[in-house]
């Protein structure tokens, strides 16, 4: 199972925290992880074995809408700041409607993710 990592600046050290969390899940069930670049990176630098793609200003956001699309990535988690601005708001929401399109689980916060981890 892929499950795509995706995390603003100010939640990238929680998405870190999340997954060393529920590393033991992510074990176990034989996770392979895909991400933006920068959540990638600080994801790698915890130990976790993730495939990074660009980052996400860059077209990370449209690369993994892609895979969703594709049947290849069978939930996002992705850990959005509301409270700040985004110069790639297009491509979050096209990611988002990707997900909701082809009905592949979408967590936008840790609470959402936790149950989605779980129900794993």
């Amino acid at each position: 199972m892929e499950i795509a990592i995706i995390a603003h600046d100010g939640k990238k050290a929680e998405m870190v925290q999340f997954l060393n969390e529920h590393r033991d899940i992510l074990d176990q069930k034989k996770i392979s992880l895909i991400s933006t670049g920068t959540t990638g990176t600080k994801v790698e630098k915890a130990g976790f074995n993730v495939t990074p793609y660009l980052s996400g200003p860059l077209g990370g956001d449209a690369q993994i809408a892609a895979r969703v699309a594709e049947g290849l990535c069978h939930m996002v988690l992705f850990f959005r700041d509301p409270l700040e601005k985004h110069p790639h708001e297009p491509d979050i929401f096209m990611l988002m409607r990707i997900c909701d399109v082809h009905d592949v689980p979408l967590a936008t916060n840790p609470a959402t993710a936790e149950l989605l981890i779980k129900a794993l």
